[in-house]
């Protein structure tokens, strides 16, 4: 019965890890038909941008999320051969796989910190409200390095088992603490989400009630909730998956690599059009950064007629902050000084 018993062991082991082999190559695979799909709007939208924090933090996200995915098919496919892992190999890169993807998730998460600086308009509430997640930031990367040190220090013990059958790769086995390892990260998005999510909702209310149209400003907050929301799910998935009490097999972090650098470079190049397409045939968006916003909040108290689309200062809108300060510019006014716009009226 015991033979049995460490029979059905090996095999659901060796399953496991056969799935991240299958699943690695898609997940890289995706991530560059992606690169290719959208490079042209990268070439048109980023690389005319001057230089400053965003367009780094562009390139950032893109080419480290490729250079990500590379590093987990190597390593997958490296250590699936026979005779390369060891209990010493298998313990060590365990910790540098989830710093390298944790790496890629920190990142994301600041852009999307100066999101919601942004989606609140850079007021003093703003400000208290970036300190705040700031502050739960760092607390989530303590949590982070607290879970890891923890499960590394038991990671030995715990595949001492089955270092020594003949796998595919290092055994895909969580225990222990590892389910908590995202959890932290997982909560600090959900409140990421939840800000935008009221701010989306109060802007909702507002034109309800004052029966204007859909403005630009509105686009992007619905834009952001969008990709804050399906990057939330995704760590809720990624821990389904660590826990072992579903029916969920462990994937390998290449699908989640792929879709967090997917979605945060998309969400970039769409910022970068609303304002190409707000200002089109008038200021030159190469000035603009879309991470950094200018200091003050005179647009938050800027009149806007009723008969015009309810749009704030440009850099405050599609950007977290520029060197130079921009006047508002209205949806409606520029799409009416194009020619075929004269023409029709």
């Amino acid at each position: 019965m015991s033979n049995l018993d460490e029979e059905a062991k090996f095999r659901k082991l060796f399953i496991s890890n056969l799935v991240p082999l299958y699943v690695v190559i898609p997940s890289l695979t995706w991530i560059l038909h992606d690169y290719f799909a959208t490079l042209e709007d990268e070439i048109r939208y980023i690389w005319s941008q001057q230089r400053c924090p965003s367009k780094f933090m562009y390139f950032w996200i893109r080419y480290y999320s490729i250079a990500l995915l590379i590093f987990d098919v190597t390593q997958i496919h490296l250590f699936s051969r026979p005779g390369i892992t060891s209990d010493v190999v298998c313990v060590a890169f365990d910790p540098i796989t989830r710093i390298a993807g944790a790496i890629s998730l920190w990142s994301v998460e600041i852009i999307m910190q100066l999101r919601v600086y942004a989606l609140f308009k850079c007021s003093k509430k703003a400000c208290n409200i970036a300190y705040f997640n700031g502050f739960l930031f760092l607390l989530s990367i303590a949590a982070f390095f607290w879970v890891l040190v923890h499960n590394v220090m038991r990671r030995s013990a715990l595949i001492a088992d089955a270092i020594h059958l003949p796998l595919p790769g290092c055994p895909t086995i969580n225990a222990g603490i590892q389910w908590a390892q995202w959890v932290p990260a997982t909560i600090y998005e959900g409140i990421l989400f939840s800000f935008a999510l009221v701010k989306s909702l109060k802007s909702a209310t507002h034109q309800a009630k004052t029966m204007r149209r859909i403005s630009l400003y509105s686009l992007l907050i619905h834009d952001n909730i969008l990709y804050f929301f399906v990057i939330a799910c995704l760590l809720v998935f990624n821990n389904l998956m660590v826990v072992g009490m579903t029916h969920i097999p462990w994937f390998s972090f290449g699908p989640f690599h792929a879709a967090i650098g997917i979605l945060t470079t998309r969400m970039l190049i769409n910022l970068r059009k609303y304002t190409e397409y707000t200002i089109r045939g008038g200021l030159n968006t190469s000035d603009i950064d879309m991470m950094q916003y200018p200091h003050g909040d005179q647009s938050t108290t800027m009149a806007n007629p009723e008969n015009r689309v309810d749009t704030y200062e440009l850099s405050q809108i599609t950007a977290v902050g520029s060197q130079r300060h921009f006047r508002a510019h209205d949806v409606e006014y520029h799409a009416r000084s194009l020619p075929g716009e004269k023409e029709k009226r």
